[in-house]
C-alpha cells in the first residue's frame, strides 16, 4: 500500500441497450476491471461505475418491431448485460441506465448551464423525412445510390464500395430503411453546442498529459481542420429526454450518454454514507477520474465531453484511456465464421478467467488492436496458467500435506530466490498502474519459470525418498508454495476466482503487500485443482455455436460469407531459396495517418512510421477499410520495395494484406508489443 489512499473514480464506455455483449465489449471491461481491482488491492478508494446507453432511434424502432415499449426493451437488456458482466467477474460498484431520473436531472441542468452561458445556438437545417413513419431519418436509416460511384443500397453517410463520405441528402434515389418510403426534404430548427468556443481550452487540455500520445496527435489534426458546432437535438418521435423549454425536441443520445457516468455515480452516492458526489466532480476536486473507452469514440470523450463539463462548471477527467478493436484469428469478427462471439456464448463453453488472462497478456497502454488467436489462446492459457503457475502448487502441496501435516517449514531454504520474487512487486505494480498488462504478465511468467526450474532442479520427489533429506524436501516444497503465493498476489487483479480459491488453499487473505513476506510455520489446506486446461473441442463448439446462431439470425449474410470462404484458394507459388526470401525486408509499421485519395476508387493514402522514418504508401484496401479505423494500428510493410510513381503520388513500399479482394481484405497485424521499425523474420 502506498503512503496515502487515493480517491479514484473509473468508468467504462456505456454499452448500447439494443444488443448483446460480445467479446469486443469484453476487452474494454476486462481492461478496466483489472485496473480497478489492482487499485483496490493496493488499498486505494477506487470506485467503478457504468450504465446502459438507453436512448436513441434504434432502440425506439427495435422496441416497435418487438411489440414492446422501449422501457421494457432496455430493462430486459440491462438484466442480460449485468448477468454477462457479472459472470466475466467485472466488479462494478454500481451499474445504472441513462434512462434514469438522475440522468434526466443532470442532463437538463448541464444543458441549462450551457444555454445560460451562451454556448447553445439554434439554426434551421434540412433533413430527410419519412412521410409514412412521420419522423426525421438519422443517417443510418437512409439507403440509396452512392453520389460518387453510383453503387446501390448504400448507407446515408458513406459508401461501402468506394469509401466516399457524404450527407444523406446527397444520396441518389434515397429510400427510408424504416418503411421503404421515399423520404422528403424538410426543414427543422436544431440546437447546437458551440464547441469552437472551447477550442483554446481543449488544445491546452489535450496536450497536457490527459490523453495517450496517439489520441493527442489525432486531435491536433482535428484542431487544424477547425472544430464545428455540434448538433445536440433530435425531433419527435425520439426515445430520450425532452429538451427543457423546447417541446418536441429531444437530447441527441450522445448528449446524455456521457452524463450517464455522473448519473450512475450520483445514484451510488445517494446510497452510500462514504461517497460524496461533489468531492469527485467539483472543479476543485482532488479525486482522480478516468474513462476507459474504445478508439471509435475518442472524438466524443476528448472534445465534446470535456467542453461540456467545462462549460457547465464541472471538473474534467484526469485521463481518458482508449484501446483498439478486437480481431479474431487475424480478421474482423465475422458472424458467419463464428468469430463474432457473444459473451453468453463464450460463457456457455469456457472459463471467463481464460479470456481475462489472454487479454491481459496482450494488452498495452497503446491503442493497438488486439488479436484473439484461438489456437494461441489455448496454448498460452494451458502453458502459462496450468503448466506454470498452478503446476508449482500442485507439485509441492501434496508433500506438505501428506508428510508434514500441512504445515510449511520454518526455514526459507533459498532466501535469494524468495527475495527476487518479493522485489519484483514494485516493477509489476508500476506496469499495472501504466496499463502495461502484457509486460506485467511477462515478468510474472518469467518468475514462474524460475520457480519451476528451481523445483525441478531440487526434485523434492527424490529428496523425500533419500535418507536424511526429508527436511530439505520440506523446505523446498514450502518455498515452492510461497513462490506460488507471491505469483497469485501479482495475478489477483486478473484472476479473482483463482485467487480466491488459492486463498482458501493457503489459509491467507492476499493483499498487494502480501508479496513482501513469506509464510513460515504456516498451516495450509489440502490442495484442490485450481484450474482446468482449455479443451480445444470446447473452443470449437463455441465457434460453431456462434456460427449457427448468427446464421439463423441472418441467413443471407451467412450464405454470402460462406460463399467467399469456399472460393478457390490461390495455389502456392513456385518454390524459392532462402536467399531469395531474405532479400525482402518486412518491417512493423504504425499507420499514423490514413486519407482518401481524390479520384481513386480503391486507394487509401497511408503514412507509415517504421521507426527510423516515415513512408507514404498507396494501398488498394479502400473497399475493406475506412481511413478512420486504420489510424493508430500496427501493420506489416515491405520496406525495401523500390518506390513506384503513381498518378496520385509516389508509393514508397507495400502494405501486406490477405484475402480475395473487395470487402474481403485483411491487412496483416503483428502481435501487441511489436514496435514500428522491428524487422520481421
Amino acid at each position: 500500500m502506498t503512503n496515502s489512499a487515493r480517491d479514484i473514480l473509473v468508468t467504462s464506455a456505456l454499452p448500447y441497450a439494443n444488443g448483446s455483449i460480445h467479446l469486443g465489449h469484453m476487452l474494454e471491461h476486462i481492461q478496466t476491471d483489472i485496473w480497478v481491482r489492482f487499485q483496490k488491492l493496493r488499498g486505494h478508494n477506487c470506485t467503478l461505475v457504468c450504465a446502459d446507453d438507453a436512448h436513441g432511434t434504434p432502440i425506439m424502432l427495435k422496441a416497435q418491431e418487438m411489440g414492446i415499449t422501449p422501457e421494457q426493451l432496455i430493462a430486459d437488456t440491462s438484466v442480460e448485460h449485468q448477468q454477462d458482466f457479472g459472470e466475466f467477474l467485472i466488479d462494478f460498484d454500481h451499474y445504472h441506465s441513462t434512462h434514469s431520473e438522475e440522468n434526466k436531472e443532470l442532463a437538463s441542468s448541464i444543458y441549462i448551464a450551457l444555454r445560460d452561458a451562451g454556448h447553445i445556438k439554434t439554426r434551421t437545417i434540412s433533413q430527410l423525412f419519412d412521410p409514412e413513419k412521420e419522423m426525421f431519418l438519422p443517417d443510418r436509416f437512409v439507403k440509396g445510390e452512392c453520389p460518387k460511384c453510383g453503387s446501390a443500397d448504400q448507407n446515408g453517410d458513406n459508401c461501402d464500395n468506394c469509401g466516399a463520405t457524404y450527407s444523406p441528402t446527397d444520396l441518389k434515389n434515397p429510400v427510408s430503411a424504416v418503411s421503404g418510403a421515399t423520404p422528403e426534404l424538410r426543414d427543422s430548427e436544431h440546437y447546437f453546442f458551440d464547441l469552437p468556443a472551447f477550442a483554446d481550452m481543449l488544445q491546452t487540455w489535450t496536450k497536457s498529459g490527459h490523453l495517450q500520445n496517439e489520441m493527442a496527435n489525432k486531435l491536433a489534426e482535428w484542431f487544424e481542420q477547425g472544430l464545428q458546432q455540434w448538433d445536440i437535438s433530435r425531433d419527435a418521435p425520439y426515445f430520450g429526454f425532452e429538451i427543457p423549454d423546447a417541446p418536441g425536441k429531444y437530447f441527441y443520445v450522445w448528449l446524455d450518454a456521457p452524463i450517464g457516468y455522473l448519473a450512475s455515480f450520483k445514484a451510488l452516492c445517494d446510497q452510500s454514507d462514504s461517497l460524496n458526489f461533489d468531492d469527485y466532480w467539483k472543479p476543485s476536486s482532488n479525486a482522480e477520474v478516468y474513462h476507459f473507452i474504445g478508439k471509435d469514440i475518442i472524438y466524443f470523450h476528448s472534445l465534446f465531453w470535456p467542453a461540456m463539463l467545462e462549460g457547465a462548471g464541472y471538473r474534467k477527467p484526469t485521463a481518458v484511456f482508449a484501446h483498439g478493436y478486437v480481431t479474431v484469428n487475424g480478421a474482423k469478427m465475422s458472424k458467419s465464421r463464428g468469430t463474432f462471439i457473444k459473451a453468453r456464448t463464450y460463457l456457455e463453453h469456457l472459463n471467463p478467467e481464460y479470456l481475462r488472462y489472454y487479454y491481459a497478456a496482450k494488452l498495452s497502454s497503446k491503442i493497438d488492436d488486439l488479436d484473439l488467436n484461438l489456437e494461441d489462446f489455448v496454448l498460452r492459457v494451458n502453458s502459462d496458467l496450468v503448466g506454470k503457475v498452478i503446476n508449482i502448487a500442485s507439485r509441492c502441496a501434496g508433500f506438505v500435506t501428506k508428510r508434514f501435516d500441512g504445515t510449511l517449514s520454518d526455514t526459507v531454504v533459498n532466501a535469494e530466490l524468495a527475495q527476487e520474487f518479493m522485489d519484483a512487486g514494485d516493477s509489476i505494480a508500476a506496469l499495472y498502474e501504466q496499463r502495461e498488462y502484457g509486460k506485467a504478465i511477462r515478468e510474472i511468467m518469467a518468475l514462474a519459470d524460475k520457480a519451476n526450474a528451481y523445483i525441478a532442479d531440487m526434485a523434492p520427489w527424490k529428496l523425500i525418498k533419500e535418507e536424511g533429506q526429508q527436511a530439505l524436501a520440506h523446505d523446498v516444497c514450502s518455498l515452492g508454495i510461497n513462490l506460488f503465493r507471491i505469483l497469485i498476489v501479482y495475478l489477483k487483479p486478473v484472476l479473482p476466482t483463482t485467487a480466491a480459491a488459492s486463498e482458501q488453499f493457503l489459509n491467507d487473505e492476499l493483499t498487494w503487500n502480501s508479496h513482501k513476506h513469506v509464510l513460515t510455520g504456516h498451516k495450509i489446506s489440502p490442495f484442490k485443482a485450481l484450474m482446468q486446461r482449455v479443451e480445444t473441442d470446447k473452443v470449437a463448439a463455441m465457434v460453431e455455436a456462434s456460427k449457427e446462431s448468427q446464421a439463423a439470425a441472418k441467413p443471407t449474410e451467412a450464405k454470402a460469407d460462406e460463399a467467399a470462404l469456399s472460393a478457390e484458394i490461390e495455389p502456392i507459388a513456385d518454390e524459392i531459396q532462402f536467399d531469395d526470401f531474405a532479400k525482402v525486408d518486412l518491417r512493423v509499421a504504425r499507420i499514423v495517418k490514413a486519407e482518401e485519395v481524390d479520384g481513386a476508387k480503391k486507394l487509401l493514402q497511408l503514412t507509415l512510421d517504421i521507426g527510423s522514418e516515415s513512408r507514404q504508401v498507396f494501398a488498394g484496401i479502400k473497399s475493406a477499410y475506412t481511413a478512420e479505423e486504420l489510424e493508430g494500428r500496427l501493420t506489416v510493410m515491405v520496406a525495401n520495395l523500390a518506390p513506384r510513381k503513381m498518378r496520385f503520388g509516389m508509393s514508397e513500399g507495400m502494405v501486406c494484406a490477405a484475402g480475395p479482394g473487395g470487402k474481403d481484405i485483411w491487412i496483416l497485424s503483428p502481435d501487441s508489443g511489436a514496435q514500428p521499425g522491428m524487422r520481421i523474420f
